[in-house]
């Protein structure tokens, strides 16, 4: 058995839930679904899937056929009721997959950003140990709605749907905690158009130095993130 991680682009990589995993000795495999790999057809070998971030928009199936691809292994994924874990692009593909609008967010979060945790995401598996203020990594212009029948963890003051769980183990979180450092400084550069096109609302010298101030804490918040959702997994 092994987990499954979807890659969109090769920049927004598994970053510390890779780390986790070569550090527990998960075994894992990282499919670049945007160069073609294909997705599995069976299921059975899998314990989990990740569906990590990517630059495009779920609506885009058109200029990424891959994504219509990826919707139907995700209804499956989610009718078979495998742990599920999705970052920004990836927790809008799985609520698409759900049935949920995805759509143009009133503002674009980038940057760092505080999220807060309602009743239900205090109490929720994923987030023991977690106060109810997070600081997260945020990078993203759309915003899902919650699925029907998903249970709503998280929300910001810009973004109201910041995480939602379906059933026991399928997650979708609008933020980022696989980002690294290092995947950060290279966002800064591949999306340096996006950036500047949105100066005096995103300031990239903040964003640099929040990420040198905030950096051990937020290994240890992914760390402890990864143990919380990895332990909800039967290998």
């Amino acid at each position: 058995m092994k987990v499954i991680i979807i890659k969109h682009i090769d920049i927004e990589g598994p970053g510390t839930i890779g780390d986790f995993l070569d550090g527990s000795g998960i075994p894992y495999h990282v499919i670049d679904i945007f160069n073609g790999e294909p997705l599995p057809d069976s299921l059975s070998d899998t314990s989990a899937v990740i569906v990590l971030g990517g630059p495009m928009n779920v609506y885009e199936e058109d200029k990424y056929p891959f994504l219509k691809q990826e919707d139907e292994f995700l209804k499956e994924v989610i009718e078979k009721g495998l742990p599920t874990l999705g970052f920004c692009l990836g927790a809008q593909l799985i609520a698409k997959a759900k049935g949920a609008i995805v759509k143009k967010a009133p503002q674009k979060e980038i940057g760092w950003f505080q999220i807060s945790l309602n009743k239900n995401g205090s109490s929720d598996p994923l987030f023991q140990e977690f106060p109810v203020e997070v600081d997260v990594f945020q990078w993203h212009g759309d915003t899902f709605d919650i699925p029907d029948g998903a249970v709503k963890l998280a929300e910001s003051e810009l973004c109201p749907n910041q995480a939602f769980r379906i059933g026991n183990n399928i997650y979708g979180l609008q933020f980022h905690v696989e980002v690294t450092d290092e995947m950060i400084y290279q966002w800064m550069d591949a999306y340096k158009n996006e950036v500047n096109s949105l100066k005096g609302i995103v300031d990239p010298d903040r964003i640099i130095s929040e990420t040198k101030a905030k950096s051990e804490n937020y290994k240890a918040q992914a760390k402890q993130f990864c143990s919380n959702f990895f332990r909800l997994i039967d290998y």
